[in-house]
């Protein structure tokens, strides 16, 4: 039985660009590069690409196939699966919601240093993101004051999202074509700049240069895997809100190859152009890369601004690259909220049968709160916490329980022949190996070594106390609150058979 009633995709364009739209954001210019940084550049490159092959394409196709085949949101669709896996769909949604919450945040960040832009507020200051963004306090405990001006910059982002959703996913398709063309043509630009600068090729050097012996840190996999499936939307029930939307004649491996691909040629090039300038800066100030104390969201908020400031050419040449810069972040940012909003959205909607257009605005409005709380004095200090471990650890338990729901209880074998049903290249029985047991067993490996690993070391050095409350609660909250989830009486889904296609 199927949801007749249910949106379809413009063209499978419109979803290709959605798709990529959702898994191409700040976790590619931001996140991608800071993970490279810390891990040895060339090194994470190398188990990154091994963790896209063995992990990110099997996943991405198995929730494609499995929105496409359930035509549902992931809790309904996992439930139609089985009623006992309704839970893990529900944890995806909250992953979701929980990271759309600071992502906006942080493209608030990025609004306020492109309004700035026009009058170069923030020039010559390299604390201007810590002081008059942030206004950041010295500890997790102290909260300290909101910025005005990026309480307001978040609540109108806010307010474009609903904006853009409110028409549903075909608006979403056209919107993507935009918002994913227009940062590639400002990426290529940044980057050719980025070439002419002194000591670029220093930090490319750095960059594509694997150290052989970090590979058998645990450490520099669980950031690898986890990169992969911040990048690529993966368990966090998106790409099966995306596949529900899809025709049954859609070829999904050819898809999924091509918006994998695209994920991980946009992070690729988008490291070249955040090392190019780490090689610059290196050069005018004489610390050698790997000793620059640049991490995490640092790389795109202090060390851009500095090497936008030293730009040749004088200010208009300055403005228009800055201008360029944050507009990109932005651009590159704004689908993939888009993303996570639509499904928080429709697996609600879908569940309870709500209206929605309510939804939409409530679920707008409720992150929208919870995310004043990142515009505090101690907002980075709680995202980075938060984002540590949701996207670390939270991400690796969906996983396993997708894995052995899928693998072990329900049965690859029909989800396989459904996503080969009209795909070109098809794919065999090493699919089901991975899902079955590389991609649980790999899982599993890393979850524990992060737990150890987090004990015996507390993240950042921050005190246990707000790792315990921001991370280690989070993550029991966010268990506690998808099972609730799935025991909350809603519109009944009938239970899908093994054949149905």
């Amino acid at each position: 039985m199927k949801n007749n009633h249910r949106e379809h995709w413009n063209s499978r364009s419109s979803f290709i660009f959605a798709a990529i739209g959702s898994a191409v954001g700040l976790g590619n210019l931001w996140r991608f590069p800071g993970q490279a940084f810390q891990n040895g550049g060339g090194t994470f490159l190398v188990a990154y690409l091994v963790a896209i092959l063995t992990a990110g394409v099997p996943l991405l196709t198995l929730e494609l196939a499995i929105g496409r085949k359930f035509q549902a949101a992931a809790p309904s669709a996992m439930g139609r699966m089985n009623k006992r896996f309704e839970w893990i769909g529900w944890l995806g949604v909250i992953a979701s919601f929980i990271v759309v919450t600071y992502y906006m945040v942080i493209l608030g960040w990025a609004s306020d240093f492109f309004v700035h832009s026009f009058s170069l507020k923030w020039l010559g200051d390299v604390d201007y993101f810590k002081n008059n963004v942030l206004q950041q306090t010295a500890s997790p405990g102290e909260l300290g004051s909101f910025n005005p001006l990026l309480c307001l910059l978040v609540a109108v982002l806010w307010v474009i999202v609903w904006f853009c959703l409110r028409k549903g996913i075909k608006t979403v398709g056209l919107i993507a074509k935009i918002t994913v063309i227009t940062p590639l043509a400002l990426l290529a630009a940044l980057l050719i700049h980025g070439l002419t600068l002194p000591g670029a090729m220093d930090g490319i050097r750095y960059y594509i240069t694997p150290d052989w012996n970090k590979l058998w840190d645990v450490n520099l996999w669980a950031a690898a895997y986890g990169q992969v499936f911040v990048s690529m939307s993966i368990l966090m029930s998106v790409m099966i809100v995306y596949g529900s939307f899809l025709g049954k004649k859609s070829n999904l491996i050819g898809d999924a190859l091509i918006i994998g691909g695209g994920d991980a040629a946009i992070s690729f090039f988008s490291g070249f152009v955040i090392f190019t300038t780490l090689g610059y800066l290196s050069t005018i100030t004489g610390t050698p890369i790997g000793d620059m104390e640049y991490q995490g969201i640092m790389l795109v908020f202090v060390t851009y601004p500095q090497a936008i400031a030293a730009f040749p050419g004088g200010q208009v040449v300055t403005i228009l690259f800055s201008l360029c810069f944050f507009l990109m972040l932005l651009t590159l940012g704004i689908d993939s909220a888009f993303s996570m909003v639509e499904t928080v959205t429709h697996s609600l909607t879908d569940k309870f049968g709500l209206s929605p257009k309510r939804t939409l605005i409530g679920v707008c409005l409720a992150g929208g709160v919870i995310s004043l709380f990142f515009t505090s004095g101690a907002g980075l200090y709680w995202l980075d916490i938060i984002d540590h471990h949701i996207n670390n650890f939270l991400l690796l338990l969906i996983g396993i329980a997708e894995c052995i729901a899928v693998g072990w209880m329900f049965g690859t074998a029909p989800i396989r022949e459904h996503l080969n049903l009209y795909a070109k290249p098809k794919f065999g029985r090493w699919w089901d190996v991975m899902i079955r047991y590389f991609c649980p067993a790999i899982f599993i490996l890393i979850g524990i070594s992060f737990v150890i690993s987090n004990i015996v070391t507390p993240y950042m050095g921050f005190d246990y106390q707000y790792l315990i409350i921001g991370g280690w609660l989070a993550v029991a909250l966010a268990l506690a609150a998808g099972i609730g989830l799935q025991q909350a009486k809603g519109k009944p889904l009938p239970a899908a058979d093994k054949g149905e296609d």
